[in-house]
């Protein structure tokens, strides 16, 4: 093996600062994007959810756009901004288009139990722009800030891998640059498969600032080799199945997040509530309930057999570095109770007892053991996976 090469490792980190850089740029147009979006009148779901096509008192934001009063649908969508909202699954993926256009059609055979019961008529949001033109202007200039920072943030990992002549993800912080990188390119995989996902792009560009932050910070780790019992072909097969369920699991995560929060919104409105100002100028912009919980529940139950795949594959591994397949390590217990945590979920959306809230709650759960699994094993646990910073 060639030794590392410090400087291509130096040159490689500061493309992760150039793309943290941009990243900022990205979050900040993000938040215009909704902060324009807030000026336009959005109360679509308020009208679909009231009784006899009764709009509920709907706000319609916080930029002087006033109230979006309860009165007939016909008033409510005259009020609306001039956009174009799709029913049924704008979010959806893993499916192919249907004919019909509603998101449905010929799926994949996973079946697919709404969590919320009732609501397949209630629209999708219009998205963080609202249909307000400048919003959507700068929708636009955050989504290429992110194309341009994920370039940077790649040939950050993919220098990396050359200084160290190795697959670039064997300590802390190649795992988390990677991982990051990752997340950012599915989410412009989907986006470029024509899904409306731009709603992931703050919350995403959140999270990944974060990690990168921590990783060139508390996890930076200087370029080396791994020891001797580690090189094996199999890293590049169990880590990177594991960066990528990773990334996937954390997308379906804020899925689930926001579908908690819409599915709680929908039902006040449906109970005749009147939510604030902030909440309805934020989730009126949403996909709906239904959207969100099905968008969330087909990335995990697609990610769920790599998952199982992934920690077949460490077994194999552990079996040439260590000769024993399951050895009871830290990192393998959580890896298997991250498992367990997915299998209740995909286990309670098949049960009629328990879908929406109850199902998203063992989703969150799952997601939690996953992140204990990286940070709190490596960090805080005496793990044969975490000496010497090795994942």
């Amino acid at each position: 093996m060639l030794d590392a090469d410090p400087g291509l490792a130096d040159y490689g980190k500061l493309l992760v600062y150039s793309a943290m850089a941009v990243y900022v740029l990205a979050f900040l147009a993000y938040i215009t994007e909704w902060a324009f979006g807030s000026r336009s009148r959005v109360a679509r779901t308020a009208a679909a959810l009231a009784p006899n096509g009764a709009g509920g008192n709907g706000d319609g934001g916080t930029g002087g756009a006033g109230k979006a009063d309860g009165g007939a649908a016909g008033a409510t969508a005259a009020s609306a901004p001039a956009v174009a909202v799709r029913r049924g699954g704008t979010t959806s993926v893993l499916e192919r288009p249907s004919t019909a256009g509603t998101g449905g059609g010929n799926g994949p055979t996973v079946v697919t139990r709404s969590g919320s019961v009732g609501r397949d008529n209630v629209p999708d949001g219009p998205g963080a722009a609202a249909g307000d033109e400048r919003g959507d202007l700068y929708g636009r200039i955050a989504v290429s800030l992110t194309v341009l920072a994920f370039l940077l943030h790649l040939g950050g990992v993919v220098l990396r891998a050359v200084a160290v002549q190795r697959a670039p993800w064997a300590n802390m912080y190649e795992f988390s640059t990677t991982f990051s990188v990752v997340a950012v390119g599915a989410f412009l995989g989907f986006m470029l498969a024509g899904r409306n996902v731009r709603w992931l792009g703050l919350p995403l560009v959140t999270t990944v600032l974060l990690d990168l932050g921590l990783a060139v910070t508390v996890l930076y780790t200087e370029s080396d080799q791994l020891p001797p019992a580690l090189q094996s072909v199999w890293m590049w097969i169990h880590v990177s199945l594991a960066i990528v369920c990773g990334a996937m699991f954390y997308l379906g995560a804020v899925a689930t997040v926001a579908f908690l929060f819409r599915d709680r919104y929908e039902t006040r409105l449906m109970a005749g509530g009147t939510p604030g100002r902030v909440a309805t100028s934020v989730l009126e912009r949403l996909p709906s309930s239904v959207s969100l919980d099905r968008f969330a529940y087909r990335i995990n139950a697609v990610v769920f057999p790599l998952w199982t795949f992934t920690i077949i594959a460490g077994a194999i591994w552990a079996e040439n570095a260590w000769g024993r397949y399951w050895g009871w390590d830290p990192k393998e217990v959580w890896s298997f109770i991250t498992w367990l945590g997915y299998a209740a979920y995909l286990h309670a959306r098949a049960t009629a007892g328990w879908r929406g809230r109850k199902a998203a709650y063992l989703a969150i759960f799952a997601f939690l053991c996953f992140l204990f699994n990286y940070y709190g094993v490596n960090m805080f646990v005496d793990s044969l996976h975490s000496y010497a910073g090795v994942e």
